[in-house]
């Protein structure tokens, strides 16, 4: 049997922006972990950006996400919501960050491109919401043939009713869900 850490492998921060940050505080200590563990050992960080531009929220609105959330409750690029809260800007530098528009960080974006680069096979997400873009993206990769983990403790949501439902429904039918010490073991 071969070693958990010989798959090449990503760590996929989802959305750690200032909007969220109410939702990221006992999940962004374990992020931290992730990043300084994945960069000390050499393998990829990549983050994405949720935003929506002026097209997006002006009349007719054509994404979804504007048309449920309305443009009051999407988020604008460039606006201080949008931003990654700096803990986070500062990891980036070296690691590229995917902008996207939908809760699923694969449509509409180069995530699959980034991750083909790097001849990645699987992807550890974390960040947030748990419910929404993390499941949504870590569900995506799973379809696209990755292995994929979704990392509890390192993933936050508007409450903790969401949180466990997303990594039950998550854990239930596409990967594992793994605790941060679970993940940096595993990959030793």
């Amino acid at each position: 049997m071969f070693s958990q850490g010989a798959m090449a492998t990503v760590l996929l921060v989802v959305d750690m922006q200032h909007v969220f940050l109410d939702m990221t505080t006992t999940a962004l200590p374990n992020i931290l972990k992730l990043c300084n563990h994945f960069q000390a050992s050499g393998l990829p960080l990549i983050f994405t950006q949720h935003g929506h531009s002026k097209q997006d929220l002006t009349p007719p609105y054509k994404n979804q996400l504007v048309r449920k959330w309305g443009p009051k409750g999407s988020i604008a690029t460039g606006s201080k919501d949008w931003e990654l809260i700096p803990e986070i800007e500062k990891i980036t530098k070296d690691s590229p960050v995917v902008a996207k528009d939908t809760y699923d960080a694969f449509l509409n974006t180069d995530l699959s491109g980034e991750l083909q680069k790097r001849s990645v096979e699987r992807v550890v997400v974390c960040g947030v919401m748990t419910d929404c873009c993390c499941d949504t993206t870590a569900r995506s990769a799973f379809n696209r043939g990755y292995e994929t983990w979704l990392v509890r403790d390192a993933c936050g949501s508007a409450n903790m009713k969401q949180h466990e439902a997303g990594l039950r429904a998550f854990g239930f039918a596409f990967g594992e869900v793994l605790s941060t010490e679970e993940v940096q073991r595993r990959l030793d």
